[in-house]
């Protein structure tokens, strides 16, 4: 089939590569280049980086709203277009232009955790399985029927980060599954069932810590919110970023900090482990290390 690709993060780098390999990719559409670093260099998308090593012509579009932009896809007269984590809304009047339609690989079992963060709110919510799916965008925000599904468990210690690198490789052959279905007329999209859920895009200030919630329930937290957007408390009224933690049964009141072998740290039930932490204005260190440097008592505000 003649596809265009869109997409725009290093997690679907794999989808491209496996269509690019099976379909014709006659156009990639793909986020335009962002200031990234503190040098804020102007830097393109990984999806565009591995599109022009392809030798795929890439469309950078701010909005799919634009009229040039509308013109050029429906001048390219694409069987259909494959999603993955692209970051523009589509316009109604782009849906029909495909023959196929425009095909969405979503890393959730829909209608769980619609919406721009499903990794990171399954991880957080301490679920033990989530899944990928392919369905077919429609007007409402991850509605549409779904073509395929697969669960996947979620590792006890596993991150966001971890576990979307793991969904972005087995959802490319999910995609690739669907793609072909709909290529060979064997496709049968059927209608969401269940609860939905919601997944809207996180922002730093979801990451602060309850310290008053318990150990277990924090963990989970800081390893949904791993790498973004990161979790923290305040010291001192400053923030204080939290990494990677551990759960232990220790009886601390909440916010206090017990230095021994050890870092640990208070919560409403539990203690955690801290193993990384970035102090105010430095970069990220061993919890020991900071530990030994503490000369005082320290109770951190949730």
């Amino acid at each position: 089939m003649r596809i265009i690709f869109a997409g725009t993060p290093v997690t679907a780098v794999p989808s491209l590569d496996r269509l690019a390999s099976e379909h014709e990719v006659i156009a990639v559409l793909t986020r335009a280049p962002a200031l990234v670093g503190r040098k804020r260099v102007l830097t393109p998308s990984p999806v565009e980086q591995r599109a022009r090593e392809l030798g795929v012509d890439v469309l950078t579009p701010k909005s799919l709203r634009d009229e040039e932009i509308q013109e050029s896809i429906k001048e390219l007269a694409p069987d259909a277009v494959a999603v993955v984590a692209y970051g523009l809304l589509i316009p109604p009047a782009l849906l029909e232009v495909p023959t196929h339609g425009w095909v969405n690989l979503h890393f959730s079992l829909l209608p769980q955790w619609r919406g721009a963060a499903p990794v990171q709110y399954a991880v957080a919510a301490s679920q033990s399985e989530t899944g990928i799916a392919t369905f077919q965008i429609e007007k409402g925000l991850d509605t549409g029927p779904v073509f395929d599904m697969e669960k996947v468990e979620i590792g006890h210690r596993e991150t966001a980060g971890d576990l979307l690198e793991r969904l972005s490789v087995q959802g490319a052959d999910l995609l690739s599954r669907t793609m072909k279905s709909i290529e060979d007329g064997t496709a049968n999209p059927v209608p969401q069932e269940g609860e939905p859920t919601h997944a809207p895009q996180l922002r730093a200030a979801d990451g602060r810590l309850d310290l008053t919630r318990s150990a277990r329930e924090l963990d989970a937290q800081i390893r949904g919110f791993t790498p973004a957007p990161g979790c923290w408390t305040t010291w001192n009224g400053d923030r204080v970023k939290v990494g990677p933690a551990e759960p232990v049964d220790v009886d601390l009141s909440v916010g206090e900090i017990l230095i021994g072998d050890d870092v640990l740290l208070g919560t409403g039930e539990g203690a955690l482990r801290l193993e990384k932490i970035a102090p105010p204005g430095k970069p990220w260190m061993d919890a020991g290390d900071w530990g030994r440097g503490v000369r005082e008592t320290v109770v951190w505000n949730s």
